[in-house]
């Protein structure tokens, strides 16, 4: 079904937690389209912990025969938002701090 080399590419797999997360697809969805075969997976584990491993463009196409391109499209959009959001806190979060280092400084150099 798919490449072997993209089991090894970087964002090209994901595990059924993230998938839950991301898709918002629960994890008996997944495991029904491991059973009908729409979706390779290999068992993994951190710390003792397994998970299932799967292939992003497999459950991406599989999401949008279940569910539709609608609901895919979407799910996406709100991921890339939340990811949106966190990058402009971090950046506020930052600047505050260059803010008053900046202070800090002018406040030094007058003395």
């Amino acid at each position: 079904m798919s490449d072997s080399s993209e089991w090894n590419r970087k964002g090209a797999t994901l595990s059924h937690v993230t998938a839950e997360k991301e898709y918002g697809v629960a994890y008996d969805f997944i495991v029904r389209g491991i059973e009908t075969g729409e979706l390779e997976w290999r068992e993994n584990s951190v710390w003792g912990n397994p998970f299932l491993r799967i292939l992003r463009s497999q459950l991406e196409r599989y999401i949008t025969a279940q569910l539709g391109a609608d609901y895919l499209t979407a799910k996406k959009s709100e991921a890339e938002l939340r990811s949106v959001n966190r990058e402009i806190a971090n950046i506020k979060r930052r600047l505050a701090a260059l803010h008053v280092r900046k202070a800090e400084l002018e406040i030094a150099i007058r003395r």
